[in-house]
């Protein structure tokens, strides 16, 4: 998902913002043929990703500057620990700090809450997933940080499945529980037999309404956990289960206990505080 062609066309994008028409502090401070030795160091603890994004942040700055030493995406690191090694030109490196620490930074905070909220629903079964609540022009970058932290992706985008909400069917006059089965045949009809189809539900009521049209999955929406149990026991295992709405890690193990199968959360991606990195001189880093 996160391609090559995807990292080095944000990665340009985001020099060309920050330098526009150059550096101006390191064309009047820096010489030429400087170079520099830095390492990137954790703050504090947390969870890694963006690595990659990194090595393409330097490398379109300065082909000849090396990042090397670099930390798998996924690695659980404490504060102090190095993370990657950055040498080469040092207007180079000093140009391209702040974007690469951007991307590492709030790729590793979406890393880090996600593993928190794996975490916190071990051994229940449940499967925390994000949402489409992400950055515009950046969601390839934040779906890959979730997988980082040991989370799932819910669909890329409008075009993988069928996802029918409550203004879908309030745009179809679905109200009444036939109306409902009827309108989610009708879809079910129009679309390949490979095409998944999930529809969310608000009430008890619905859930039998919508089994009948032969539905893929359902997500409940914004169930409390009394709820959630009694949904997950009327659907039987019929099809697969996602708990939905406001949904956070205070929460988030008790809903898991109810026995769905996928819980999505949107706060992996929307709420996800920046991680503290940082860009140090060598000689100020503990080997």
């Amino acid at each position: 998902m996160l391609t090559p062609e995807l990292i080095n066309t944000a990665v340009r994008a985001a020099l060309a913002e920050d330098m526009p028409w150059g550096d101006a502090t390191v064309e009047a401070a820096i010489a030429p043929d400087a170079r520099l030795r830095t390492a990137l160091v954790a703050r504090e603890e947390g969870v890694f990703a963006g690595g990659e994004v990194v090595r393409a942040a330097f490398a379109a700055t300065d082909p000849q500057i090396t990042v090397t030493e670099l930390s798998p995406e996924g690695t659980h690191f404490d504060a102090g620990q190095r993370l990657a090694l950055i040498e080469g030109p040092a207007r180079g490196i000093l140009s391209a700090e702040r974007v690469a620490l951007n991307f590492a930074q709030r790729m590793s905070g979406i890393a880090t809450l996600t593993a928190r909220y794996v975490a916190a629903v071990e051994g229940t079964g449940a499967r925390i997933v994000d949402t489409r609540k992400t950055t515009p022009g950046l969601r390839a970058f934040e779906k890959h940080a979730v997988r980082a932290g040991g989370g799932h992706n819910h669909r890329f985008s409008l075009s993988d499945a069928v996802m029918v909400k409550d203004n879908h069917l309030a745009a179809l006059g679905a109200r009444s529980p036939r109306g409902i089965t009827e309108a989610l045949r009708t879809i079910r009809a129009r679309v390949s037999h490979t095409t998944h189809i999930e529809v969310e539900v608000d009430s008890l009521a619905q859930i039998e309404p919508v089994l009948a049209a032969g539905v893929d999955s359902i997500m409940l929406d914004n169930f409390s956990p009394a709820e959630l149990r009694e949904a997950v026991s009327l659907i039987d295992a019929r099809v697969p289960t996602e708990a939905s709405g406001n949904v956070n890690l205070d929460t988030v193990a008790e809903l898991a206990a109810c026995g769905v199968d996928v819980i999505s959360v949107g706060k992996l991606t929307h709420s996800a505080r920046a991680l503290d990195l940082g860009l140090d001189s060598v000689d100020e880093v503990a080997d």
